[in-house]
């Protein structure tokens, strides 16, 4: 049974100018430690800036399932996606954004991502 889905969408070059602003600051606000060593050993620059996107939308995508957004103790660091060696995502929660989940009722996220030229997209299911 699906208790809650979340989406988002972000245009890529808004993230890259935000990205060129603040450099390693966003990065490390936004991804967790292993996803910091998966965005540093990507030498592709569009490929590191769509590989960064997609672990932002995802993010927000879950947290919008979530009903908090990034608030209320839930922040991008309680969000990890990890990929499977097929490439399907997979969605780690820690702390409070796991507390959440299971206060909902929700077993597991389950996510899509996707990503274009310009924008990438992502979906999450909780059920």
């Amino acid at each position: 049974m699906t208790i809650a889905i979340g989406t988002d969408i972000l245009e890529i070059a808004r993230l890259k100018n935000v990205y060129e602003r603040q450099g390693v600051k966003l990065v490390e606000r936004i991804l967790t430690p292993s996803e910091i060593a998966r965005f540093n050993s990507i030498e592709d620059e569009q490929v590191s800036m769509s590989f960064l996107a997609k672990r932002w939308s995802a993010k927000e995508a879950i947290a919008k399932a979530l009903g908090t957004g990034i608030a209320k103790g839930v922040g991008w660091q309680n969000m990890e996606v990890v990929s499977l060696p097929s490439g399907v995502p997979q969605v780690v929660l820690t702390g409070q954004a796991r507390e959440v989940l299971i206060a909902l009722g929700g077993e597991k996220v389950l996510l899509s991502l996707s990503d274009e030229r310009h924008y990438c997209v992502a979906f999450c299911c909780i059920v």
